[in-house]
């Protein structure tokens, strides 16, 4: 999670207005996962060792599909960058591809699966059952943190957010947008819990174990937790409630540069920050 928080204020200011840069950026990180990537800043330095202590005795299956989610959560940032500069919201099929890609919460859903030891066969994990509560947890989770980082992406210049998507092409107002976005994530969560209630009936069909069943139990609590952890820590952290405080509303959310990408220097006044944007 630190470096989630890391990478993506990386790219906040005149960076991330800047999508071929971005798209470069990211595809060093992407190599990095390939096997092919050139190690050598800060950032590509702290990934290359977070990727191989979390695919250290991994099974191969789980290698690859994750391999897959830090591509598509590196790649789609530079469509949130082509976003920015567009300063529009795009609809909400548009959003919803590139926001489930940035927010990268498929990431510690897997990473939660190994914490736990489970190893799922491929017919139980692509359940439809399972496969719908997974993508409805990734979304939940990312529209709720649209809401508590309102203001600080707005004041960013952020156009994936499901608040500003919502009142733009609906024209709602400001607080017909949140309370349509909180009915969205309350719809979600009821279609997770009657998903969940279909979990044994599921594991009935398919004949699983006992060592399965409690396997599947598990991992239906992982992403329960995955829910409820993330909302309680929402609601405390001071990285949003502090967060146009902190730093200029207009420039970098970070304090140091760590990508090895030339950039301006967050302290500099303004209109230096920006001469190169």
């Amino acid at each position: 999670m630190a470096f989630f928080f890391v990478f993506d204020d990386q790219l906040d200011g005149p960076l991330g207005l800047a999508p071929t840069r971005v798209a470069r950026v990211c595809q060093g990180l992407i190599d990095v996962v390939h096997g092919t990537g050139h190690v050598g800043d800060a950032c590509s330095t702290a990934f290359a060792d977070l990727w191989r202590r979390s695919t250290d005795g991994a099974a191969p299956g789980w290698v690859a599909r994750v391999a897959h989610e830090w591509e598509y959560y590196f790649a789609a940032h530079a469509h949130e960058a082509v976003n920015r500069c567009r300063g529009v919201p795009v609809d909400m099929e548009h959003y919803l591809h590139v926001r489930r890609g940035v927010a990268g919460t498929a990431l510690p859903l897997s990473l939660a699966e190994r914490a736990a030891g489970l190893s799922l066969p491929a017919a139980v994990f692509h359940s439809p059952q399972l496969r719908i509560m997974r993508e409805t947890a990734i979304d939940i989770t990312l529209m709720c943190n649209d809401v508590y980082s309102l203001e600080k992406e707005e004041a960013r210049g952020d156009m994936d957010n499901l608040v500003l998507v919502i009142e733009h092409t609906q024209h709602r107002t400001r607080d017909e947008a949140v309370t349509a976005a909180q009915q969205e994530v309350h719809r979600c969560c009821n279609r997770f819990q009657q998903l969940a209630r279909e979990i044994p009936a599921m594991c009935t069909h398919l004949a699983l174990p006992a060592p399965q069943r409690t396997a599947v139990e598990t991992y239906v609590d992982v992403m329960t937790a995955w829910i409820s952890g993330y909302h309680a820590w929402e609601t405390e952290t001071l990285r949003y409630s502090t967060a146009l405080k902190a730093l200029p509303s207009t420039g970098p959310g970070y304090f140091e540069n760590i990508l090895g990408e030339p950039g301006p220097d967050p302290f500099a006044p303004a209109t230096d920050r920006y001469a190169s944007g």
